[in-house]
């Protein structure tokens, strides 16, 4: 804690008002949300499919600040350096696109 009072709940960031960046009201983030974790499912079941443990490597569904949906990956660097590894080789070795 920080102090007297509950200012450390806030961890500096402004709770009062939400137009400052955290969320917007008017967009509409769980849509996002739902598009981006849908396509994370489908590729951590590939990632599943390939070998990789979802404890090595991982899509995370997430949003931007507009509400559009993102999904990241994530895990540790030698579990991802084999995915890159599996996704140059499909790609015929020479990092392009097939």
């Amino acid at each position: 804690m920080t102090g007297s009072g509950e200012d450390w709940l806030s961890d500096g960031l402004d709770v009062e008002g939400v137009e400052s960046g955290l969320w917007v009201p008017t967009v509409d983030y769980v849509a996002g949300w739902r598009s981006a974790r849908e396509t994370a499912d489908r590729l951590n079941r590939a990632l599943l499919g390939a070998g990789f443990e979802l404890s090595e490597v991982r899509a995370v569904a997430s949003t931007n600040g507009e509400g559009r949906g993102v999904v990241r990956i994530a895990g540790w660097p030698d579990a991802v350096d084999r995915l890159a590894g599996l996704l140059e080789a499909l790609a015929g070795g020479d990092g392009g696109v097939a």
